[in-house]
């Protein structure tokens, strides 16, 4: 059948413990603060290259986690653009001009289709610079018409992924930094050996093992990695995530 056209991110189980104040924490997203890999390199690089874009359109695909909003952050300090909610678009593609735009998970928080479909046109005739990011590339997007789909393959598109133990060694580092704690690089390397490899997981593990140091009172040892990653290890095979106090969907 054709398909229609359109016109133009809980608590840890009581056991006995003392209760803790969580103060919370505020992640760094400054330029010098994202950790650059061979997974993420070409991103990067596209953020930094603007003003100097060949085409208007840019779109990053990656995981919850793996730094889409971290690298948004940066575009808007370097370009001066704003963030777009679902009630901006259509007002944001009527009033034209070339201020750039960033629209976040484009994938998962059911932007109105029209709205969408003239903002890219506007930003594909006018060479307005847009950034879009989302978990899935363009094909898997949820899309009622294929008008959207067409425009947003006109974009530059570049994946975020974790790719090996270093880089993903850092990212426990400065999420730990993020916190002010310092752990040993051993205990980083005991938990890099043994955790599942996703941007995701070294956030939920690095809250769950700040909450059970604060319980405990004492630093994050190795005897509290371990007690973290065996209560993932339980929480996934249950198929449950309730251990999982992430933030934002992409710190």
């Amino acid at each position: 059948m054709a398909m229609p056209m359109l016109s133009e991110d809980d608590e840890i189980p009581d056991t006995g413990a003392q209760l803790t104040l969580d103060l919370g924490h505020t992640p760094s997203h400054g330029l010098e603060d994202f950790l650059v890999g061979d997974g993420n390199e070409l991103a990067h690089g596209r953020i930094m290259s603007f003003p100097d874009w060949a085409d208007p359109v840019t779109l990053l695909v990656g995981p919850a986690k793996s730094g889409k909003s971290h690298l948004a952050r940066i575009f808007a300090e370097r370009s001066g653009a704003v963030f777009a909610g679902a009630d901006d678009l259509a007002r944001l593609a009527s009033d034209g001009g070339r201020q750039p735009v960033i629209v976040e998970d484009v994938d998962s928080r059911g932007y109105p289709e029209a709205a969408l479909f003239h903002l890219l046109n506007q930003s594909l005739r006018d060479s307005r610079p847009l950034l879009l990011t989302a978990r899935e590339g363009v094909a898997h997007w949820p899309l009622a018409t294929d008008d959207v789909r067409s425009r947003a393959r006109r974009a530059a598109a570049f994946t975020l992924e974790l790719t090996d133990d270093i880089q993903l060694s850092q990212m426990l580092v400065k999420l730990f930094g993020d916190r002010q704690i310092v752990v040993e690089p051993k205990v980083i390397s005991f938990i890099v050996a043994r955790m599942e490899r996703s941007a995701a997981e070294a956030v939920s593990l690095v809250e769950l093992m700040d909450r059970l140091a604060l319980a405990k009172g004492t630093a994050i040892t190795r005897s509290v990695a371990a007690e973290a990653l065996d209560r993932r290890l339980v929480a996934q095979g249950a198929g449950s995530d309730e251990l999982d106090w992430g933030g934002p969907e992409d710190e």
